[in-house]
């Protein structure tokens, strides 16, 4: 039977009851990465792009960890407050970190609001890791 490593690299600020990521075989599951920074402050009130290039931080932190990276995601879901602002800036952001010749499984899904008003952004990953 697998066991279930759960991983929460220093570099990203903690939330009591939640790991970045948790281990099963070769797949890691990322927790939705929001743009907090290492103290847990919001970063990027009222600027969109800024959230973004700091959730993608936190989830290559997070993929690191598990020992993957943005080239072995399988599946990307994004959670956004205002998809029809965002999406333009969202897509420059993430190209920048995962390659089109890695392009994956992706969901791009509007919410009414994420855990704090002024955050615009959350994103998960399902990702292989290990050889």
């Amino acid at each position: 039977m697998d066991t279930i490593e759960r991983i929460q690299p220093s570099s990203l600020f903690t939330i009591p009851g939640i790991k970045a990521a948790a281990r099963v075989g070769n797949l890691l599951f990322v927790s939705g990465q929001v743009p907090l920074g290492p103290t847990g402050e919001l970063v990027g009130i009222g600027d969109f792009r800024m959230q973004a290039e700091q959730v993608f931080s936190n989830l290559g932190a997070a993929l690191k960890a598990g020992d993957s990276g943005f080239d072995r995601i399988i599946k990307l879901t994004s959670f956004f407050t205002d998809i029809g602002r965002d999406l333009p800036a969202f897509r420059e952001v993430r190209d920048r970190h995962i390659a089109s010749e890695h392009a994956t499984a992706s969901s791009a899904i509007q919410v009414a609001q994420l855990f704090h008003p002024a955050a615009w952004l959350e994103v998960e990953a399902v990702a292989l890791c290990g050889n």
